[in-house]
């Protein structure tokens, strides 16, 4: 459903050259992963024989009944539409190669042999067996039954489901395999492994699933030969990995005895739309005379749910906190780099910004005040100006005051209600009639100030807007819309709390105090006056809709292309228990409906640094005209 299969890396338990009981070992696991879904599990290298048989490989006694533990096994997958990948010794002409037998549906689909052969360390594999890298573009006779046999196989069933197989040392290697098949089409790439387990190796094995995933854009499925196996001169561990483009999705505990089944939920969609928009996959190509062919088996049946699916609510947020930490970091000093480079290159003797107390402004201050140490420059050099208007509250109001005190920054006060007051007058406007005239009139009224007085002090104005305002077009044009260089333009709303908190967490307790406080406030553009109480009346995502939503929606339809079904099917996995169906159906339609619609203020809007994957910046991450219709995302299916 919606592109999503169920992967599975499974590592059962094994007794080295016993082909019939690891045959129903095998079993046992494949019963398991049915009864879960799956659409395809992949078993350890050799897992029929064993990796660590050594010489007996030589024996026909081994050859022969690992045949018949195969034929065994393709008859178990009989009566499903679900892919077996188990490996085996095969004996082909006067060699013997280290294979990889794909099975559905009772059939022998297709055979690939090894590539790479370890000949290092505790294995000498090219002893035994041959390397597979000329075999291309024949057959091989199974029980009567002629399959496609060698390294040019690339299996597909159509609605996107296409792979690939390697085995072990095929993904250690300088060009492993995978790179080509990836290439020739396979979004998700299974290894049968028995790679021996050393010290600090298991990370790197790990690191190496990752980044093959990330450079393939497909998912990488891992399983490698469990305790079970020789220990004459080393230990396996049974490492399973499902990766899926540079993230490790789920893994299993390694020296489990009893063996193991992982699975994971894939968006094969999204890996083809990210590779549709990744120039630089495209502009790869496959070495002149290496041609796949192409295999094809039964229509998987589709993972049904998304409920082993890596789906979090926040996508733009890191989920663990050190990476988290990092990433904020990280983002911030990007921010402070480029705004310095900004105010380099202007020669601006001052900048400045509006400080309302809220989150957007409350960054960006932190921003600039860090820009001007990166330049050796007094904190006085940034001009932030309170603005009170009809909207503004006691809370955030005094927030913004205490933060410039606390950063040094210069502080100055421009009421603007005097001011307001006369334009109504001007063009005609009962100040009553409490409507988007009457917001806008404040909005443009602050950047008029800002400007002229960055034109004064020979200075520039830091915007603030940040990216799911970008998207939902929630600023004035030529209001907040605009400035000389947006610090938080690629920075979505969801992670400028854990921005700030991230400062919050290194800095002094009245500073940490203040900025939680920050973060503690309803956002509000403040443009309607406040409650009887002095709070905010005028709350932005009852207005609009949650921030969480809206910039869930903004990572997959932008990153991935997810079409409004998938989109609301995804979230309401990722926010069952929070907001039911409704309320996903209501707020998607008003995020298609404003991202289309205010595209015009994105097409001129002003420059900032790209901090992340995804950015609205008309001249480089998003292209799209003013005026495209949206009616074709609103149709129901």
């Amino acid at each position: 459903m919606f592109g999503f299969y169920r992967l599975a890396a499974a590592v059962p338990e094994l007794r080295v050259a016993d082909p019939d009981f690891n045959a129903e070992k095998i079993v046992e696991l494949w019963k398991q992963a049915g009864s879960q879904g799956v659409d395809a599990v992949v078993f350890p290298e050799l897992a029929v024989t064993g990796y660590s048989c050594r010489d007996l490989f030589f024996q026909e006694r081994l050859h022969n009944a690992a045949h018949n533990a195969a034929a065994r096994l393709i008859a178990a997958t009989a009566g499903s539409r679900a892919v077996m990948v188990f490996g085996m010794p095969l004996r082909y002409g006067e060699a013997l190669y280290n294979t990889a037998f794909v099975a559905q549906n009772g059939k022998l689909m297709g055979i690939v042999p090894k590539t790479l052969l370890p000949n290092y360390r505790e294995f000498y594999e090219k002893r035994q067996f041959k390397s597979g890298r000329d075999l291309c573009g024949i057959e091989y006779e199974f029980d009567g039954e002629k399959v496609p046999f060698g390294v040019d196989l690339v299996f597909e069933a159509g609605r996107g489901f296409c792979f690939g197989v390697e085995i072990c040392e095929d993904m250690w290697g300088v060009l492993p395999p995978s790179s080509y098949l990836a290439l020739a089409g396979a979004r998700a790439i299974f290894n049968l492994s028995a790679g021996t387990e050393l010290a600090a190796k298991a990370a790197y094995r790990r690191e190496l699933v990752a980044q093959q995933s990330a450079r393939c854009l497909s998912a990488y499925v891992l399983a490698s030969a469990g305790v079970h196996e020789s220990t004459t001169d080393a230990v396996f561990s049974g490492h399973a990995i499902i990766a899926e483009n540079g993230r490790v999705d789920v893994e299993n505990t390694r020296f489990d005895r009893a063996g193991s089944l992982i699975t994971a939920d894939i968006d094969f969609e999204r890996l083809g739309a990210a590779r549709l928009s990744e120039s630089s996959f495209n502009d790869n190509h496959l070495p002149e005379g290496l041609a796949f062919r192409r295999v094809r088996i039964d229509e998987v049946a589709g993972s049904p749910d998304f409920s082993y699916a890596v789906n979090p609510q926040r996508p733009f947020v890191p989920e663990s906190a050190p990476d988290r930490d990092a990433r904020c970091a990280e983002i911030f000093a990007i921010q402070c780099a480029g705004l310095a480079k900004r105010v380099e290159h202007t020669h601006a003797g001052k900048l400045v910004l509006g400080i309302s107390g809220g989150l957007d402004s409350t960054l960006a201050l932190l921003v600039s005040t860090e820009c001007c140490r990166l330049l050796g420059r007094p904190d006085s050099d940034v001009v932030c100006v309170t603005m009170p208007g009809f909207g503004t509250s006691g809370r955030t109001y005094r927030n913004a005051v205490a933060l410039c005190r606390k950063q040094g920054v210069t502080l100055r006060e421009i009421d603007i209600r005097k001011a307001c007051f006369t334009h109504f007058a001007d063009i005609g406007h009962d100040p009553a009639e409490l409507d988007v005239t009457y917001e806008n009139v404040q909005a443009r009224e602050r950047t008029k100030i800002m400007m002229d007085l960055a034109n004064k002090l020979g200075g520039i104005v830091v915007g603030t807007g940040d990216l799911s305002e970008i998207a939902l077009g929630w600023s004035t044009y030529n209001g907040d819309h605009m400035s000389m260089y947006a610090v938080n333009s690629s920075v979505p709303k969801t992670l400028i709390r854990f921005l700030i908190d991230n400062v919050a967490s290194r800095s002094d307790k009245e500073l940490a105090a203040l900025l939680r406080d920050v973060i503690d406030t309803p956002v509000s553009p403040e443009l309607l006056p406040a409650d009887s109480s002095g709070d905010v009346a005028q709350k932005t995502e009852e207005l609009v809709g949650p921030y969480e939503l809206h910039d869930y929606f903004l990572y997959h339809f932008l990153k991935y292309g997810a079409d409004p079904d998938k989109l609301a099917a995804l979230a309401r996995h990722a926010f069952a228990g929070r907001f039911d169906g409704a309320t996903v159906d209501r707020w998607l339609k008003v995020f298609l409906q404003r991202f289309f619609r205010q595209q015009f203020k994105r097409s001129c809007m002003p420059d900032g640094p790209k901090v992340g994957t995804i950015a609205l910046s008309p001249r480089g991450d998003w292209r799209m005209p003013s005026d495209a219709s949206c009616a074709a995302w609103l149709e129901k299916r």
